[in-house]
């Protein structure tokens, strides 16, 4: 009987692959990085080719270095970067264009305009999302009517669109399967969130062909069995999809109502699990698909923050202030505060509660006793407190505070971001011991599909805490913070 499960997180900045066990050791971890592609400012493109390379090759050497064999892995699941927009061809399986990716704002004229005709109304009653470049269907849109030739192909039935898990799918199981799966599909504003299936109305609204559009199936169920691929044998079932922020969701068994998790990486991510009806927010957060399971689906609140670790990255490669991300906690350690200097890291717009896509990065409070320790403080800062603003909308809708907040995503190493968090919040701040918690989404999901695991509650046993974070702010410094902050967010 095979005994293992991979799971692939394909991410904004690289691809990781973990093979895991019943018990969920981790066998084998892999990651590689891949570049993003900047035409223009403000543009973000990814090369498709790039991205599945870096998929096969860690793929490749995650089973090496697990010593598993292809014949003994039981499912793949796969986890993804949302709401980047994919375009191939379905005969050739070669792109047509660049990904395009979800930190793009190049279509945010389009989007001013379809708020300025009065259109965000029906279409956030409809898709519980506000009309931002954000999402896909102006992305789709775009390609569509910018690139030669692209919108008669698309017409004809011979291209094909997906978020990046429909391409990784396409290309896993030899062009056999095109499929998607709710909380993705429910990122591009062309699902409608009551009938988990494509909306016409919305389709007509950002002129796109349904020729384009995969099937909506279930986050658990096979897909199709791998074909052609170097590193796996044919046959192997093609079971869990789920967009990134609802798979580490479920990898946090975050299973009942009120249980919330936010997860650090790129950007940073919280979702609440509201259960089996949609919540709508009136404070600016998305309401989105958690996963649809046989015989369940669940909803959730979500709200997003554009910049976590990225604001790390531009430190590391736009400043040259750190050579490796890892050196940020340690410089930044080594001053007390931040000496009054305040980064609100909206290096790609604001996203929830503000949406304001015209929003840029902001440093205040510089004097000449600034020095680049400080500036490190106040970007872990700024990741903390834009999670703030985030969690306070949250408990706001629903009436009650988060008894504790679940973290996951590579920068929860960070043991002074997480405390900062713990501090801003005033509530403990919980990491699990497997921070990989999307890709342990991705791996439940496809486990689930074939057997693998039973139930989700076999899942909740093997949830485990690395370390609980406990509050040390006096109430009074939290409140100078933040009025600090939210004055610096005005200027941004």
């Amino acid at each position: 009987m095979a005994s293992y499960v991979v799971a692939i997180d394909q991410g904004t900045t690289g691809t990781t692959v973990l093979v895991l066990d019943r018990r969920l050791s981790v066998k084998a971890k892999v990651n590689a990085e891949y570049p993003q592609h900047f035409p223009r400012p403000g543009w973000v493109e990814h090369d498709l080719e790039e991205i599945w390379e870096s998929t096969t090759s860690t793929l490749r050497r995650a089973l090496a270095r697990a010593g598993v064999r292809g014949k003994d892995v039981a499912a793949v699941g796969i986890t993804n970067q949302r709401e980047t927009v994919a375009l191939w061809d379905r005969r050739t399986g070669r792109p047509v264009h660049r990904a395009i990716v979800w930190q793009d704002r190049r279509t945010s004229e389009r989007c001013a305009r379809l708020k300025a005709d009065g259109q965000e109304g029906w279409v956030r009653e409809r898709t519980g999302l506000v009309l931002d470049p954000y999402f896909s269907g102006t992305k789709i849109e775009w390609l569509l009517d910018n690139v030669k030739g692209v919108r008669a192909r698309a017409e004809r039935g011979d291209l094909a669109f997906g978020t990046v898990d429909t391409f990784l799918a396409s290309r896993l199981t030899g062009g056999a399967a095109h499929v998607t799966d709710p909380s993705n599909a429910s990122r591009t504003l062309l699902m409608n969130l009551r009938t988990l299936q494509w909306d016409r109305e919305l389709m007509d609204l950002f002129h796109v062909p349904a020729a384009l559009l995969p099937e909506i199936h279930r986050s658990s169920e096979v897909y199709g069995t791998t074909r052609g691929l170097k590193a796996l044998p044919d046959g192997v079932p093609v079971s869990g999809i789920a967009g990134d922020q609802q798979a580490a969701l479920f990898g946090q068994a975050c299973f009942a109502p009120g249980e919330a998790k936010c997860t650090y990486g790129t950007g940073a991510f919280v979702l609440e699990n509201t259960g089996p009806e949609p919540v709508f927010s009136s404070r600016g957060l998305l309401t989105t698909v958690a996963w649809s399971l046989p015989g369940e689906v669940a909803y959730a609140l979500e709200g997003s923050s554009f910049i976590a670790g990225a604001a790390v990255q531009w430190l590391r490669d736009g400043l040259g202030v750190i050579r490796t991300a890892s050196e940020v906690e340690a410089l930044a350690r080594s001053v007390k505060d931040t000496g009054g200097v305040v980064f609100v890291p909206a290096l790609t717009g604001l996203g929830a509660p503000h949406w304001r896509p015209d929003a840029r990065g902001l440093v205040t409070g510089i004097d000449r006793g600034t020095t680049s320790a400080h500036l490190a403080r106040a970007t872990l800062e700024g990741i903390a407190l834009q999670i703030h603003d985030l969690a306070g909308a949250m408990q706001a809708e629903s009436g009650k505070p988060f008894p504790v907040f679940k973290v996951d995503g590579g920068a929860t190493a960070n043991d002074l971001l997480m405390q900062m968090q713990a501090d801003l919040l005033g509530v403990p701040v919980e990491r699990p011991r497997m921070v990989e918690t999307t890709a342990l989404g991705a791996a439940f999901l496809a486990g689930l599909a074939v057997g693998f695991w039973k139930s989700k509650e076999e899942i909740r046993k093997a949830w485990r805490r690395d370390r609980r974070f406990v509050p040390r702010m006096a109430p009074s410094e939290r409140e100078r913070l933040l009025t600090r902050w939210h004055r610096a967010v005005a200027m941004a």
